[in-house]
């Protein structure tokens, strides 16, 4: 096979490595189902053009021709669903419209498939390598650009709004995204089909590279404009329960979230850009308000607090902005709003109600402890496994991926477990799911009263827990292995309904991390992937050898 056929298959193997590392590096939503399956019909249309060319055969060839053509189409409107969901347009999808939508590709795939009387395609030399175009080609061609041009003027609406000012890097993205396909696949119905004829030869791959390119832009955005990320920095069925107004600003101003207990006179809504002194009384001014702003515009990894009072309402508000840091970098802010009118009639009556004062200030201490308390379970949600208590994954892995690169600079070992409840699916078709999750969490807490203080452990999923242990060999490792496995199995499980005790055993794959001359890079992900894809080996040969035992590697 020549060179040309190659270039296909190498820009469907780059295809299929974004594919992996976006479906690796993110969390699935349902934003991120959308584009993976858009993504994967991108991989279809070099895949089949370097198919056709690896066969002799003019049924297969055609049948690859109409399955790209097919693909091709399916992808165009990809694109349109994939924008649409991304700027919000959703009123593009009511019924009707959405119907019309699909409608000319059930057309165009009916004349591709039937091919009638070769009005789509007809073969060259006695194969489809080399082929014309008929009718159906250019009508399909015409419905794909339609589909284009409607996809940029909802980008446009999405710019010229502004309810989509959050999001405007990554629209700019899919503009771009959506430019480089269609000038991609234009070009290459001018080179390769108009103007056939007059070249010397096919140019190869344009519209496969239109493709990558924009599926570069793609993962570009996700990663360093996260345009999938979900700010949830409360949930609004939790915050909505809470007396305070609360605002989540990003870091451009923009406001994310807002609570219902929010007053109604500040007339604020989700994509609204947030200016504090529009939100201050004009009339009030003072010392106290001019460090309030001090500190928030000069200073904003502090937090900054100011009650005023609004004569236009008749209300006393006390604003208090805290920071939203990551790493020491501020990624936008809370500022919750919290009426203290009535506190301030209670101080000017505390002559006549002084004992009624108290037992209202004792309510207030109340509130804004259970503001605290709630706030302190957000972040502690964030981190944890909702079932068990336990961290969760995503927390153990950052956590990993600092310890990692800390232990290799200072050669100090390490070892990790990773913990399966033997024969959990049994439990579960046996008793039920809600007996399964009693039986996770009374041997989660077994299993941590084996731990010392400065082991981490955490749910890695399903009956599976991993546990890291700092500073610790593989003989140390060993002994708490044991003593871990011995105490799960000697523990009786009573449970309410179930008339006997349940006996459970657990299996352990440990990994302890005495090397630290291989693989020397500076990457942590990749030692923590390595890390995982071992020590889940190990495991699978612990259960393999019978369960309720361990199985030991060093590195």
């Amino acid at each position: 096979m020549g060179f040309t056929v190659w270039i296909d298959l190498t820009l469907f193997i780059a295809l299929f490595i974004l594919f992996v590392y976006v479906f690796a590096s993110v969390t699935i939503t349902n934003l991120h189902k959308v584009y993976l399956i858009f993504h994967f019909a991108m991989m279809l249309w070099p895949f089949c053009q370097f198919a056709i060319k690896t066969t002799d055969n003019p049924r297969i060839q055609l049948f690859y021709v109409k399955f790209a053509f097919i693909d091709l189409s399916l992808l165009t409107i990809g694109w349109l669903l994939f924008t649409i969901f991304l700027t919000g347009q959703l009123h593009f999808l009511r019924k009707k419209i959405s119907s019309l939508i699909f409608v000319p590709v059930i057309f165009i795939a009916i004349g591709i498939i039937i091919n009638p009387n070769e009005l789509f395609v007809r073969p060259m030399y006695g194969g489809y390598i080399e082929r014309t175009y008929g009718p159906i080609f250019w009508f399909t061609v015409t419905i794909l650009i339609t589909y284009a041009i409607i996809s940029l003027y909802i980008i446009y609406l999405a710019l010229a709004s502004k309810k989509t000012a959050r999001i405007k890097k990554q629209v700019y993205h899919v503009l771009q995204g959506v430019s480089m396909l269609t000038a991609f696949v234009l070009l290459d119905i001018l080179f390769n089909v108009v103007l056939a004829q007059s070249l010397p030869g096919v140019i190869p791959g344009l519209t496969s590279l239109g493709i990558l390119l924009s599926a570069i832009f793609f993962v570009i955005a996700i990663h360093r404009d996260k345009i999938f990320d979900i700010v949830t920095i409360a949930h609004q069925d939790i915050i909505d329960t809470i007396g305070q107004g609360i605002l989540v600003i990003d870091d451009n101003e923009i406001v994310v979230e807002i609570n219902q207990a929010l007053l109604p006179q500040f007339n604020l809504h989700i994509g609204d850009h947030f200016d504090i002194e529009d939100f201050l009384p004009k009339e009030h001014v003072s010392s106290h308000l001019n460090i309030f702003l001090h500190t928030y515009r000069e200073e904003p990894l502090e937090k900054a607090e100011i009650e005023l009072f609004y004569p236009d309402f008749d209300r006393y508000i006390n604003l208090h902005a805290a920071p939203i840091n990551v790493s020491q970098i501020m990624v936008g802010r809370i500022i919750t709003i919290q009426d203290m009118t009535e506190l301030h009639r209670l101080v000017d009556e505390t002559t006549l109600q002084n004992g009624f004062l108290q037992e209202r200030n004792i309510e207030l201490i109340g509130i804004q402890n259970e503001l605290f308390q709630t706030n302190r379970k957000l972040k502690q949600m964030a981190i944890t496994d909702s079932l068990t208590g336990c961290y969760n994954r995503h927390y153990l892995t950052q956590q990993l991926e600092h310890e990692i690169m800390e232990n290799m600079k200072y050669q100090t070992p390490f070892t990790i477990f990773l913990i399966d409840i033997d024969f959990f699916k049994s439990i579960n078709d046996t008793y039920g799911h809600l007996i399964g999750d009693i039986v996770i969490c009374k041997t989660v807490e077994v299993i941590t009263q084996s731990l010392r203080q400065s082991d981490i452990i955490a749910r890695y999923g399903g009956e599976e827990f991993i546990v890291y242990l700092p500073n610790t060999s593989q003989a140390q490792g060993k002994l708490l292995a044991k003593r871990m496995k011995s105490t799960v199995e000697m523990n009786q499980l009573i449970i309410d309904n179930i008339p006997h005790p349940l006996s459970i055993t657990i299996s352990i794959g440990l990994l302890s991390l005495n090397n630290f001359t291989i693989k020397q890079t500076n990457n942590p992900t990749i030692h923590l992937n390595d890390m995982f894809q071992s020590v889940d080996k190990a495991l699978y040969q612990a259960k393999k050898e019978g369960r309720n035992r361990i199985v030991s590697i060093v590195k």
